[in-house]
């Protein structure tokens, strides 16, 4: 796939900007803060309909204005593609597909691929869960865009499950509080049988129907079911590819392995063989044993948005005690593996998104990167300088210069 032009129209900080990509390699070159980032987020936003950067749709529109645009024009092996994506501040975005609008968000997804390597990447290793887990989701939406829907409808549940557990702890508080009260105001030395009497007991340990909370147990567990199966799916199919990887990158001195690790107690034999139901009641006990403990705390404790993604190089930790350079390494390695397994399930190279990376990375690291994109991948580059790139490389490439929100030919 290639993308051949872009017009931006009120996002970010660009009023109205077209670029035209008349190289397989561009790269946008300037000072920070002007705008080049906001030009791969463009990009990203038309892919997986996300930005890592913000939640809120207002936040990428230029000077608060109501609407923001992205028009782009997209070769594919079936033929071009035109694609369309209104942002608005105070209403529902909008999305055209070759000129037609399109009711589900499904239909969009993945039209484009894409894979982003910036210098937050780097984090990935001994970063928060959270940030491990938005990795995975992004890439899993990239392979099979229905668990989009999935994962939303899984957060969903999770906010009304969350949302009852704390009504629950809220009612049994004040009903502590009101019992505490009026115990202040009888004489210990001489309680009076009526007096005890009117204290208000407490109906149970958990003051919300346990019918109603189980309603909310399966609906969680059979969404959650769905989202972890995914997850390790991809991840098993990933994994081979960022071992390989790092073997080469690291000179064959390491040995890299990724496990997803799940919340529940869930047999990987049941994952293996695709045993929804399996998963499901594995999740079903784990609720068992932690419910106190959710009714106490008023929040869901089970789950996978409580996953983590383990690596560890040569059986030891990476989170814990790889050093800066292995972190590069494995980072890199799972980039270039994100590239290859997207090529292979989707029969064509995705867009290669390189945010500032470069400099992060030694110019062996730089090497390995730089080789393997050739022409096989269209790449998007944004830099400072463009001293680390190799002269004969420069000359294959389309270069542009970004300036306060306006990109000319370099």
């Amino acid at each position: 796939m290639y993308l051949k032009t872009l017009h931006l129209r009120q996002f970010r900080n660009y009023f109205d900007q077209k670029v035209a990509f008349d190289a397989p390699k561009t790269i946008l070159v300037g000072n920070n803060a002007q705008g080049k980032s906001n030009l791969l987020e463009a990009v990203e936003l038309l892919s997986t309909l996300k930005s890592h950067r913000v939640g809120r749709d207002r936040d990428l529109i230029l000077d608060s204005k109501p609407i923001g645009q992205i028009d782009a024009t997209l070769e594919r092996q079936t033929g071009a593609i035109d694609l369309a994506l209104t942002l608005r501040s105070g209403a529902r975005r909008t999305l055209k597909l070759n000129g037609e609008p399109l009711r589900r968000h499904l239909d969009f997804l993945s039209v484009l691929n894409v894979v982003q390597f910036s210098c937050l990447d780097l984090d990935l290793v001994r970063g928060g869960p959270e940030g491990r887990r938005n990795w995975i989701d992004r890439l899993v939406i990239q392979l099979e865009p229905i668990y989009a829907h999935i994962l939303q409808q899984y957060n969903q549940i999770l906010r009304q499950r969350n949302a009852l557990l704390k009504r629950s702890k809220e009612i049994r508080k004040a009903e502590f509080s009101d019992s505490f009260d009026k115990m202040r105001f009888i004489a210990p030395e001489s309680p009076e049988p009526e007096n005890t009497e009117d204290l208000p007991i407490p109906n149970s340990q958990f003051p919300i129907p346990s019918s109603e909370l189980a309603l909310w147990d399966a609906q969680l567990a059979t969404a959650g079911a769905r989202v972890i199966r995914r997850r390790d799916r991809i991840l098993e199919r990933l994994m081979p590819l960022a071992r390989n990887w790092h073997r080469s990158i690291s000179g064959s001195a390491e040995v890299l392995d990724v496990k997803y690790d799940a919340n529940i107690e869930v047999s990987s034999e049941f994952i293996a063989k695709d045993n929804l139901e399996g998963v499901r009641q594995a999740f079903l006990d784990k609720i068992q044993k932690r419910a106190i403990a959710e009714q106490f705390q008023g929040t869901t404790l089970v789950g996978p948005h409580r996953d983590d993604i383990t690596f560890t190089i040569n059986n030891t930790p990476a989170r814990q005690y790889a050093s800066q350079g292995q972190q590069r390494t494995l980072v890199l390695a799972l980039k270039l593996a994100e590239l290859q397994l997207i090529e292979e399930v989707v029969g064509e190279a995705p867009l290669l998104l390189l945010d500032d990376v470069l400099a992060e990375l030694d110019l062996s690291r730089q090497n390995q990167l730089l080789e393997t994109i050739q022409e096989r991948f269209q790449t998007l580059i944004t830099t400072t300088h463009l001293g680390a790139f190799d002269a004969q490389w420069l000359r294959q490439t389309q270069i542009l210069s970004v300036v306060a929100g306006q990109i000319n030919r370099f």
